[in-house]
């Protein structure tokens, strides 16, 4: 190996990190992963939390690290990791978030029907494993839970897995909300394989329970922020407008990759058979859809206008949340004062007042557990620990209704 392909990453969360295989240079350094530099982490938190401005890039970066950390943790405590698996966990977490769209979650079926990032991160490591002659076969296993030793998977995608730990660690940083702040160092140093499953040792209960508090208070303070979900509402319902628009056959400013998704209707059939969606798809990114947005705010259609003009200047919905669904009366009054303020049609005013809801399980007992080895040889999920904040209130699911319209 030379020189050229040992690397030093300065992160401003974790300090430097080390990018030491030949394969992993290779794969960051693809067009494919560079792209990630422009696809906000966060969407378009950053209008609330001005400095979440990191990309899905940085979060990659991060949790790339947490993995080395965490398997040479583990190797210390005598769990055989071979070099090939050791480079394959690496290069699957880093490959995690390579199918997001532009703006990460909020335009997720958006542009793309019916086809999930999920989906379309194992359609690109395919694109990427042909290229690189089979490179990414131990990759692909351990990545879709195929491979033996289960415990690798549950590092790249489990409710304790090194993705959470980053992006918790990542945007409170980013945002300064305090209330996301974790442990992942110590989280990482209480890690164990027991039976070949990734658990975490007793004392590490506390450690844990702060991880699960942190990531709900970061869903309500942050993710799910009512002036975060207007924003995002608003441009979901400026790229609807946008495509039903191209339905119809006007004619809208768009650059090559983002006009092939306004005037084709993609979805999973296309994606498998035409090669062509994923390269238009990974020429698509944040830039494409704001240069767009900027431009349409002069466009003579006046829903667009008016929605692209009040998301560029930041003059954003208002947000009512309720823990129970608003009446149909009260959604029909807001959409009448707007079609009278501005002269709109009752289909046209769908896109200005509207209703939807938000949803968070803090952690799912349902799903892959998180499990506690006690000293006595014990193992039992988290949420069924005695006097554990878990059992009590995280594991409840909460979902709130809210309806967005303009301000008058």
């Amino acid at each position: 190996m030379t020189d050229r392909k040992r690397k030093i990453v300065n992160d401003p969360v974790y300090g430097f990190i080390t990018i030491d295989h030949p394969l992993i240079f290779s794969l960051i350094s693809h067009p494919y992963y560079q792209r990630l530099r422009r696809i906000h982490q966060m969407a378009l938190a950053h209008l609330v939390y001005p400095g979440a401005m990191h990309t899905r890039f940085h979060h990659s970066m991060g949790a790339y690290h947490l993995m080395s950390c965490a398997l040479s943790e583990l190797r210390g405590k005598g769990v055989v990791i071979t070099g090939e698996e050791e480079v394959a966990a690496k290069m699957a977490i880093l490959l995690h978030d390579i199918g997001h769209g532009p703006y990460s979650h909020a335009l997720e079926h958006t542009l793309v029907e019916g086809v999930s990032h999920e989906e379309i991160s194992q359609l690109l490591m395919q694109t990427l494993n042909g290229e690189m002659k089979g490179a990414l076969d131990l990759t692909l296993e351990i990545f879709n839970d195929r491979y033996p030793k289960k415990f690798l998977h549950q590092l790249v995608s489990s409710q304790l897995d090194v993705d959470r730990m980053d992006y918790l660690s990542r945007d409170s940083f980013y945002t300064g909300v305090s209330e996301g702040v974790i442990s992942y160092d110590r989280i990482i140093k209480m890690l164990i394989v027991h039976d070949g499953e990734l658990m975490v040792e007793e004392k590490g209960i506390y450690s844990i329970e702060k991880f699960i508090v942190a990531r709900r208070l970061m869903y309500w303070q942050v993710y799910l922020h009512k002036t975060v979900l207007s924003a995002e509402s608003m441009l979901v319902k400026v790229l609807q407008r946008a495509k039903t628009l191209a339905g119809r056959g006007t004619e809208l400013f768009a650059s090559p990759a983002l006009r092939y998704f306004l005037y084709n209707r993609i979805g999973r059939e296309e994606f498998e058979r035409d090669q062509d969606c994923l390269i238009q798809f990974c020429l698509l990114d944040d830039y494409d859809i704001m240069g767009a947005i900027k431009v349409w705010t002069q466009h003579p259609d006046r829903v667009l206008s008016l929605l692209c003009g009040w998301l560029v200047n930041r003059e954003l919905f208002k947000v009512q949340l309720s823990n129970e669904p608003f009446e149909t009366g009260l959604v029909e009054d807001y959409r009448a004062k707007v079609r009278k303020r501005w002269g709109l049609t009752e289909e046209e005013a769908d896109y200005l007042v509207f209703t939807d809801t938000a949803s968070l399980k803090a952690y799912d007992a349902d799903d892959e557990e998180i499990n506690i080895l006690f000293k006595d040889g014990q193992v039992r999920d988290i949420s069924s620990i005695d006097n554990a904040l878990v059992s009590h209130t995280l594991a409840r699911p909460i979902k709130k209704f809210y309806i967005c319209h303009p301000k008058f």
